[in-house]
């Protein structure tokens, strides 16, 4: 299949000497130990650990880093970080010169390597042995083709990639949203905002809740509420895709076995498809 636009995807570009101690300290994955040329997930928390924006980090050069943001303006997330900046030595910028775009096939580059650069475009293997995805950073545009965006954006969640509308952003903590599954937080590194909430959940084994993978009717959105036995238990982070409709619902560990209920509908248990980490 050709590569297609992503709709709602936008870069944001670190560069200058202090890029990389400036993510260490402000994203929750383990920036220094990400190689030139590689990429790994991540995640931006406020201080109370609840998830603003899941990405792809790419080191494209010693002291150059982008960001690959899913339904997030790469200006305004930019503006928020420049805030935390201080003496440090690095440029934030939106590069709306690099155009991104999916195609459901093999990557030329493999896991959490890097194929191409800035001026002639950058590919990521973005899928999984069962299901196969590039995304291709480009400076040339590509064209749009809304049902095979809104194709990528299920995948997105068949391999437990959450996709945040703004109304869900500082809602869940990392666990909650099943990050695990991509790597995109360390419990190890040092501090970064929301560290100690993350690792104590992590290590005192608190997490309540989990994230399933529910096939909906077609209309639902995120924020729709997930019933029980007649009460609520839970919501949708995110929601993507018709035919099947897919949607992330954040659910009590402790629940019964009764149907799982969307606006009157019936919800289907759907399984993840493995292999998203990087």
């Amino acid at each position: 299949m050709d590569f297609f636009a992503l709709d709602g995807h936008s870069v944001l570009a670190l560069d200058g000497p202090d890029a990389v101690a400036f993510a260490q300290a402000q994203f929750a994955s383990d920036v220094t130990a990400l190689a030139t040329g590689h990429w790994h997930w991540s995640t931006l928390l406020t201080p109370k650990g609840r998830v603003i924006a899941v990405f792809a980090l790419l080191r494209s050069g010693e002291t150059s880093l982008r960001l690959v943001l899913p339904d997030f303006d790469a200006a305004e997330l930019g503006d928020a970080l420049r805030r935390f900046v201080f003496r440090r030595k690095l440029v934030i910028a939106p590069r709306p010169d690099l155009h991104v775009a999916g195609a459901f096939r093999a990557a030329q580059a493999h896991g959490g390597l890097l194929a191409g650069d800035d001026a002639t475009g950058l590919e990521l293997d973005y899928g999984a042995p069962g299901l196969l995805r590039t995304l291709r950073l480009s400076p040339a545009p590509t064209a749009a083709d809304p049902a095979a965006s809104q194709a990528w954006a299920a995948a997105d969640l068949r391999l437990g990639l959450p996709r945040l509308p703004a109304a869900q952003r500082e809602q869940w903590t990392p666990q909650q949203l099943g990050l695990e599954r991509l790597a995109a937080f360390s419990v190890k590194k040092g501090c970064y905002p929301g560290q100690e909430i993350v690792a104590r959940t992590h290590f005192l084994g608190r997490a309540k809740r989990e994230t399933l993978l529910l096939q909906v009717a077609d209309a639902v959105e995120a924020g729709a509420e997930v019933f029980q036995s007649d009460a609520a238990i839970g919501s949708l982070a995110s929601a993507a895709g018709t035919a099947p409709r897919l949607a992330l619902a954040v659910l009590p560990l402790e629940r019964d076995a009764t149907p799982l209920l969307v606006e009157g509908v019936a919800a289907g248990v759907e399984p993840f498809v493995e292999g998203l980490a990087r």
